[in-house]
């Protein structure tokens, strides 16, 4: 069943305003992820050229360590959030280019420190080699890869491997169940428990959402399935057994870059981008039209400023970064 937002077409003042020459970083995403333009085409490549060399993304890469990295190799994750697999993750978002080579240095340096040699799952700590597997955790597994697909890695066997681990780890269970108990990672209650982490859903969406359709294991494929239909269970972002009430507090409030944590704008967004389209989106649906301002903007409500290695626009400002991702998944239902 189609939206009822079929025909929906961006304003052209706000893509204008997207499409701005001061901030290549915006310009470059939305030409590519809005409208559709090959990252090889003139446009898009001047766009990432000149995000390479002002911005944000010159400025994190001035901050990067000799060994590839932006803190001690055993603090990648609980440096929130200016540590290293935050920052491949800002990195990404951003449109950095693959090909630099400090860019590759930050990606091999995550595998090399959280990446599971024997399981293909990424880990909070780092074990002898690699990362520890006792400490592997769904939802950076999904940003981790989501984060070396966009910066190149697609084909690097390793990530291949963690796709699959996605696609065998992610669970759906809604309370209603209980868990296996020979579950690998059983003994992590809130990543395994008996009601599965949101977090863990969206973000192993979010990674297997880069996949090409045409590449896709039936494994892939069947998580997909299952993991939209979970988040379709529960309205995008509420309680399946109250749809009234909001599954997560600050679900309601827009934020970019996302990290752990989600939103349901970005939870629309990776649905959509999955082919989603369902009537169960609709409630999400009705709070992203509603907070769209007069001039066909929306502000950013969350952010992570202050503690990312660089700040990102500002809160309670309209946010670029937010419209873009609004007008994004609009789009993709509106066909």
């Amino acid at each position: 069943m189609k939206s009822p937002r079929a025909g929906f077409r961006v304003p052209p003042e706000t893509l204008d305003w997207l499409l701005e020459e001061n901030n290549p970083s915006v310009r470059f995403n939305t030409l590519v992820s809005l409208l559709g333009r090959s990252p090889n085409g003139s446009n898009a490549r001047d766009a990432r050229r000149k995000l390479m060399a002002r911005g944000p993304v010159p400025a994190i890469l001035a901050e990067q360590q000799p060994d590839g990295g932006w803190a001690p190799r055993h603090r990648l994750y609980t440096s929130k959030y200016w540590g290293t697999v935050w920052t491949l993750l800002v990195l990404a978002e951003l449109g950095a280019d693959p090909d630099d080579p400090r860019v590759g240095r930050a990606c091999e340096h995550v595998l090399e420190s959280s990446w599971v040699p024997e399981t293909g799952g990424f880990a909070v700590r780092p074990g002898y080699v690699g990362g520890d597997d006792k400490h592997a955790i769904p939802c950076l597994a999904g940003n981790m890869v989501f984060s070396l697909i966009r910066l190149g890695r697609l084909k690097d066997p390793r990530v291949q491997k963690s796709i699959e681990w996605i696609a065998e780890h992610m669970r759906y269970d809604d309370g209603d169940s209980e868990p296996p108990a020979n579950h690998r990672y059983r003994r992590d209650e809130m990543c395994y428990g008996s009601h599965t982490c949101f977090h863990a859903v969206v973000k192993g969406l979010k990674a297997l959402a880069e996949v090409p359709e045409e590449t896709r294991s039936a494994a892939v494929r069947r998580c997909i399935r299952l993991g939209g239909e979970f988040m379709l269970r529960h309205r995008v972002y509420r309680s399946s057994r109250n749809p009234r009430r909001i599954g997560r507090a600050g679900w309601a409030s827009f934020g970019f870059p996302n990290m752990w944590n989600t939103d349901a704008l970005e939870i629309l967004d990776i649905l959509a981008a999955l082919g989603f389209d369902d009537p169960r989106m609709e409630q999400a649906l009705d709070l992203v039209e509603k907070k769209r301002d007069s001039r066909g903007r929306w502000k950013l409500d969350h952010t992570w400023n202050g503690k990312m290695q660089v700040n990102i626009e500002r809160k309670g400002r309209p946010s670029k970064w937010v419209t873009l991702r609004a007008l994004r998944a609009l789009s993709r239902l509106s066909g």
